[in-house]
Parts: C-alpha cells; structure tokens; sequence
C-alpha cells in the first residue's frame, strides 16, 4: 500500500460538514487495485459520511455500510475536488 499522504485541512473541514449533515453524497475515490499506480481505478458512489477518524497515522472516511475509505484516495466529494485544495 502506498504512504498516506495528508489531505488539506480544508477539504477534510469540507468532509466534516458532509459527515454532519448525514445525508447522501457524491463521493469518488481512488481504489487501489494493487501497489502500481497504473492499477489504480476510479468508483463513483453516493452515501452518507458516517464518521471521519485517524488510525495509524492514516485519516480515514467511514460509510454506513462499514466500508472505510482511507482520505487520500478521494478525487471528490460532493463536487467539491481534492485537487483544489491545497
């Protein structure tokens, strides 16, 4: 698995404010096939934030259904593009 890399702190305010209202939300992430970026593809979901934590140093974005997005991997969420933040 790559080296996390953190995410600005204000995206993850943004992520915050999507977890708060717990409603659904266009969520686009990075999922990693295997360690080469050449792997890498997209998936495009619409949920819920349940919850945002830190686990070893790494952040991470928890779904209703357990599913645990790790921050760095987001593309976008809520048309709101990690790429803009800086």
């Amino acid at each position: 698995m790559k080296t996390y890399q953190p995410i600005s702190c204000d995206f993850h305010s943004e992520l915050e404010l999507f977890a708060l209202r717990h409603q659904p939300v266009e969520i686009t992430y990075r999922n990693l096939a295997n360690t080469t970026v050449a792997n890498d593809f997209e998936t495009t979901i619409c949920e819920a934030i349940k919850d945002l934590y830190t686990r070893n140093g790494e952040e991470f974005l928890l779904l209703p259904d357990g599913t645990e997005i790790r921050l760095d991997r987001l593309v976008s969420v809520g048309g709101k593009v990690l790429a803009s933040y800086c």
